[in-house]
C-alpha cells in the first residue's frame, strides 16, 4: 500500500452526482469507540463501539450520503478488506469491523451510494490519492443552514493539532440543520429566523471521525468521541437537533504510549470545531 494520508491511517473518497463515500482505514490494531447525539442517526455496527462490547478494534469507518440506503457502501469495504485478510479472527475467516455513518442528501430520491462505491473509496484511500476536502466524497451533496430555510455549502473538512507528544486529526462531513459558526459568521441567536419548512425535506446530519496516534483504551476512545461532540457544539448552531444524526467515531492507533487523555480530549474539541469550519471555509 501507499503512504497513509492522515497520520498512520488511509483515507479516500468516491464522489458521485450530489452524493458520495469517504472511507478511513486505520492501521491494524486500532482501538475505537463512538457516540451518537443527534436524534435521527443512520449507522452501521455502532453498537459494537460501546465500551462494554467484546470487540475493541475497528478496521474501517465509512461515511456516506444516501441516509439508510447509503449504508450499503460499507458492504463493499467489508468484502474487500476480508479479501485482503483484515478483520476480527474467527474459525471461518476474518470478519472486518466496518463502522458506517450516513447523512441525508438528495440521493435518497435517486441513486444513493452502493457497495461498489464504498469499494472505490477504499481503493482510492489505499492508492495514496490525495485526500481532498469540500464538496467531495460523503460531503458532495451536503448543505447547512436549513433551520433558516437556507442551503448554504457544506462538505468535508479536516484539521490537525498536536496534543503533547501525540497528534489529533478530525475529519468532519458537515450537512447540518444548523449554521456553521466561523470567525466571519459568528453566532447570531435569532430564533425568529427558524424556517417553518419540515427539516427532513432538505436532509441533515454531521458525521465525523477523530483520529489520534495516542495509545488509548476503548473507554478512553468513548470519552474522546464525547469531546468531539463538544466541538460540534462550538462550531454548529444548533447542534445535535432531533433532525440531525450527529455521530462521532474516535480511533486510537497507539504509536504514542505516553499520552495525556485529558489534554487529548481538550485538543479534540478544538480540532473538531476547526474541521467543521474548514468544511465551509475552503
Amino acid at each position: 500500500m501507499s503512504d497513509p494520508q492522515l497520520l498512520s491511517a488511509w483515507a479516500g473518497h468516491w464522489t458521485g452526482a450530489g452524493t458520495g463515500v469517504t472511507v478511513i482505514v486505520p492501521p491494524p490494531g486500532t482501538v475505537g469507540s463512538g457516540e451518537v447525539r443527534g436524534g435521527a442517526p443512520a449507522t452501521r455496527e455502532f453498537a459494537l463501539l460501546d465500551p462494554t462490547r467484546l470487540v475493541d478494534r475497528v478496521d474501517a469507518v465509512v461515511l456516506s450520503g444516501g441516509s439508510a440506503f447509503g449504508l450499503a457502501a460499507g458492504d463493499g469495504v467489508l468484502r474487500e478488506l476480508r479479501a485482503r485478510g483484515s478483520g476480527f479472527a474467527t474459525p471461518y475467516g476474518p470478519v472486518p469491523i466496518v463502522v458506517g455513518m450516513s447523512l441525508f442528501d438528495a440521493s435518497v430520491a435517486g441513486t444513493p451510494p452502493a457497495a461498489a462505491d464504498g469499494k472505490a473509496a477504499l481503493l482510492a484511500a489505499l492508492s495514496g490519492e490525495a485526500f481532498a476536502t469540500g464538496a467531495v466524497g460523503a460531503g458532495a451533496g451536503a448543505t447547512t443552514g436549513k433551520w433558516r430555510g437556507r442551503a448554504d455549502p457544506g462538505g468535508v473538512g479536516v484539521a490537525q493539532r498536536a496534543a503533547g507528544a501525540a497528534s489529533v486529526v478530525a475529519v468532519a462531513v458537515v450537512n447540518a440543520w444548523g449554521d456553521v459558526i466561523t470567525p466571519t459568521a459568528p453566532f447570531t441567536p435569532n430564533i425568529s429566523e427558524m424556517s417553518e419548512e419540515k427539516p427532513f425535506v432538505a436532509g441533515n446530519t454531521t458525521i465525523a471521525v477523530l483520529l489520534t496516534d495516542a495509545r488509548l483504551s476503548k473507554n478512553d476512545c468513548f470519552l474522546l468521541a464525547q469531546s468531539g461532540h463538544t466541538g460540534f457544539a462550538r462550531a454548529l448552531h444548533p447542534a445535535h437537533s432531533r433532525y440531525d444524526g450527529d455521530a462521532v467515531v474516535a480511533l486510537a492507533t497507539g504509536e504514542v504510549a505516553e499520552a495525556d487523555l485529558d489534554l487529548i480530549r481538550g485538543v479534540a474539541a478544538e480540532v473538531m470545531a476547526e474541521a467543521i469550519q474548514n468544511a465551509v471555509l475552503i
